[in-house]
């Protein structure tokens, strides 16, 4: 089973998470009526818009290089603290300005989101740090890392666009004070009273 990222109410009610309304995020089903959008991004807003989730197994290997962290979506630091795998509006603002930062940077390369083209534009953010030469050595052992055994680099296909609605998602939650539950199935509800 893949990941899912819920947006749920926060904090949790009781013992469990509830589900935010997808009333919350109709407006993301606009993005499917954009001249010349991508399959994979209409077919991700739409889900949003209906659901309040993101399927996140896709962007999972992307996002932890990215941001620099493993697990990020599976929010497994909240898991080993917590116990419950969320991630808290403050949690949602960083991935969503980590993400944005990075489109950003990777506009002027293209559209079209690579392995390669991932690596060029972290270089290029990363050499401007004061710690660059470690994190740049870093960088390269997280990309060589992230090559099978014959040396064959991962086959993302995202766009700048697809990876501007998944920053939106978590931009929405921070911004509405939302956060996201981690799993690969609907997230457990509050006990009714």
């Amino acid at each position: 089973m893949g990941l899912d990222n819920v947006a749920v109410q926060w904090p949790r009610t009781g013992r469990f998470y509830d589900p935010v309304a997808p009333a919350e995020f109709v407006d993301f089903g606009e993005i499917v009526d954009v001249p010349g959008i991508s399959a994979p991004t209409a077919a991700l807003a739409e889900l949003i818009a209906k659901t309040g989730t993101v399927r996140a197994t896709a962007y999972t290997e992307v996002v932890d290089l990215i941001l620099g962290l493993d697990g990020v979506l599976y929010a497994t630091e909240a898991a080993a603290e917590d116990e419950d795998p969320v991630i808290d509006p403050d949690g949602c603002a960083w991935i969503a300005s980590g993400i944005e930062r990075f489109v950003a940077a990777h506009r002027p390369h293209g559209e079209a989101v690579s392995f390669e083209s991932v690596g060029v534009v972290l270089r290029s953010l990363l050499s401007d740090g004061r710690l660059a030469e470690q994190q740049l050595r870093w960088l390269d052992s997280r990309l060589e890392a992230l090559r099978d055994d014959s040396g064959a680099a991962p086959q993302w296909t995202f766009t700048c666009a697809e990876l501007s609605v998944v920053a939106a998602f978590y931009r929405r939650c921070a911004d509405r004070g939302f956060a996201v539950y981690a799993e690969s199935a609907a997230p457990r509800r509050a006990a009714q009273s």
